[in-house]
Formats: C-alpha cells, sequence, structure tokens
C-alpha cells in the first residue's frame, strides 16, 4: 500500500496554487511536463514487528524531489511541500538541493517517514 502522499500535497492550497495537480508517483514525470512540479517514490517498507501479532503498521520512507527553472522558484515549493507532509509524516532529512546537470532544472529532495496503519 502506498501513502496518501498524492493527496496530501494536492488538497494543500499552498502546494496546489504552485503546482495545481503536476504530483507524480515512482519519481517520473511525464515528458515536457509544465514547470515546477513534484516526483516522489517509496524508498522502503518497513513493518514494525512485534513478537505476539502481524504488525499493524509499517514505516515507509519515502523522497519527495521538487523540480523547478529557479532556485527561488524551488525554495518556495520545498517550504509549500515540506509545511503541507509536517502535520502527517516527519521530515527526516533535505537530502539535494541543487541543479540537476541533465536537466538544469533547480531540485531540492525531501526524505521523509509516514507510518501507514495495515
Amino acid at each position: 500500500m502506498l501513502p496518501p502522499i498524492y493527496t496530501i500535497l494536492s488538497t494543500n492550497t499552498a502546494v496546489k496554487n504552485i503546482v495545481s495537480t503536476r504530483i507524480y508517483p515512482h519519481s517520473e514525470a511525464p515528458q515536457d511536463v509544465a514547470r515546477p512540479y513534484v516526483t516522489w517514490f517509496l524508498v522502503a517498507d518497513t513493518p514494525e514487528n512485534n513478537l505476539s501479532e502481524l504488525p499493524d503498521i509499517d514505516r515507509q520512507a519515502l523522497q519527495i524531489d521538487i523540480w523547478a527553472e529557479s532556485g527561488s522558484a524551488a525554495v518556495q515549493l520545498a517550504s509549500a511541500v515540506r509545511n503541507a507532509i509536517e502535520p502527517h509524516a516527519h521530515v527526516t532529512n533535505i537530502a539535494l538541493n541543487g541543479r540537476e546537470p541533465e536537466t538544469g532544472l533547480y531540485r531540492f529532495a525531501i526524505q521523509i517517514d509516514y507510518w501507514l496503519s495495515r
């Protein structure tokens, strides 16, 4: 099961005002998509095991990538995404902050832990 990242981000007013519905799973955006946009992917899905029964919750580690044509646009979107996510999950790392050489786009990579009931 995947966490409701799309729902969390697409219903947040600040994020929606910047990217509309340009939020894509599996770290894949359509070719020539309008910018800025967000991609995300599941890094790990770890059950919270116990000895007496099946796990009732999974810790899911995700990476959310922010893509924009300018550094200031990337900062604005990264801030909106972080503020939208933090009521639902723990931000654990800002892994990347720079310009992606192949596309020339500015990128932030935000890593989060999300707990999903099973």
